[in-house]
This record gives structure tokens, C-alpha cells and sequence, in this order.
């Protein structure tokens, strides 16, 4: 957010845990970012906690069930700007949108 706030941007954030995207808007950062759909998910301790396989995640599809039933595993932040998404890590990343 500091990128943003120095490039005086006015962005909007959205607490995905305290308000999780349904599959629509999640299918919608999936078709605008320039990773894998396997990228937007976190391949953390949650993860395989649930005992989940990393290879069932691989298509859109199957990242946005998951991500809407477990919105933590979700990547972030993701910047959206437009028809462009970006996973923000490392956070200069985000400057790609500009």
C-alpha cells in the first residue's frame, strides 16, 4: 500500500477473511492475473493441514472452488487496476500496473 499511497493512487481494500469473494469475482482475478492459476494459492502450512495436493489445482476451476471454501489460502495482496491483476509479492511488483 505505501507504492500506492506515494504515487498518490487511490485504491480500495477488501478484507477477503471478513468479506470472502464469491467464485464470480474470484474467476475474475484468475483471468486478469499473469501467473498460473496455481500461483493465487497458498501452498502454506494451512494448506497442508487440510491435506490438500497442490497438482488438483492447477485450473482455473479448481482455484476458485478452493479459494472460495478457504478464501485464507488466497494469495496476497493482489492489486487489481482495470483488465490487470497482480500478485503484490514482492510488493514492487505492483508497480507493473502503472
Amino acid at each position: 500500500m505505501d507504492i500506492l499511497r506515494e504515487r498518490d493512487v487511490e485504491f480500495d481494500v477488501i478484507s477477503y477473511l471478513e468479506t470472502p469473494l464469491d467464485e464470480d469475482g474470484l474467476r475474475e482475478i484468475a483471468n486478469k492475473v499473469d501467473v498460473a492459476p496455481a500461483d493465487l494459492v497458498r501452498k502454506d502450512k494451512h494448506f497442508k493441514d487440510l491435506g490438500l495436493d497442490a497438482a488438483s489445482y492447477t485450473t482455473v476451476d479448481a482455484v476458485v472452488k478452493l479459494l472460495a471454501e478457504h478464501p485464507r489460502l488466497m494469495q496476497r495482496p493482489i492489486a487489481v487496476r482495470g483488465e490487470r491483476a497482480i500478485v503484490g509479492r514482492p510488493s514492487e511488483k505492483i508497480e507493473a500496473l502503472f
